[in-house]
């Protein structure tokens, strides 16, 4: 699934989502609120100040209104913040159809995601329920408590079948995601849809593919 037209790095939306909280809740946050919680909450984003330990939304957004003059419940404040995102999520074509292969033969799916900085899980699972009941389980950053390319979440997902971590097959689209598999020494698949830019991008991972439609033949399944 992607959240179609975002960037890695969603800072660059924060103001705008900041002001339709001021607007919902007649906060009357001025511009220098607005931008204090803007710099605070990117302090905390791990794609600008690199982390591996995952931080509970309710926590990052209790450092972000602490200033504040007004107080409203932070989860609220948080479901009306990523409303003013206006993200669209999307399945990708090729998604259903391999997860539907894998589970006629049988094969454990697990999903593993590094959640937008401060979203609880309840809203990303909002955008991606039409996967969910493919999944025997389903990991984030804040189920296992830490972000990748931390190998923990993977720790996770093998302690929780009862495998060794080294025969799981880990497949993401980025960096991390390779790293994250070679750090618990298991299989890594780079999925890299844009096939022009197929041999520019090498991670270190063992396998690259352009759709999850290649799964079948690599993995002889």
């Amino acid at each position: 699934m992607e959240y179609k037209g975002m960037p890695h790095s969603w800072v660059e939306y924060y103001e705008d989502a900041f002001k339709a909280v001021n607007l919902e809740f007649k906060l009357d946050l001025t511009e220098k609120d607005i931008q204090k919680s803007c710099e605070i909450l990117k302090s905390k984003n791990a794609r600008v100040i690199y982390r591996e330990i995952e931080y509970t939304p309710n926590d990052i957004f209790s450092a972000v209104t602490e200033h504040w003059n007004k107080k409203v419940d932070l989860d609220a404040i948080i479901n009306s913040f990523y409303k003013g995102h206006e993200l669209k999520p999307a399945i990708y074509d090729d998604t259903l159809v391999c997860l539907d292969y894998l589970k006629e033969k049988g094969i454990k799916i697990a999903t593993l995601t590094d959640l937008p900085t401060a979203m609880p899980d309840e809203i990303f699972k909002q955008d991606i329920a039409e996967l969910l009941e493919y999944f025997d389980l389903y990991v984030s950053s804040l189920t296992c408590g830490y972000r990748k390319p931390n190998k923990n979440g993977l720790m996770f997902i093998s302690e929780h079948f009862n495998v060794n971590i080294q025969d799981l097959i880990f497949i993401g689209d980025e960096e991390k995601d390779v790293i994250a598999a070679k750090n618990a020494k298991c299989i890594s698949i780079l999925i890299n849809r844009s096939a022009k830019e197929l041999d520019q991008i090498n991670y270190g991972q063992d396998f690259t593919i352009t759709s999850l439609s290649e799964l079948r033949e690599l993995l002889n399944i």
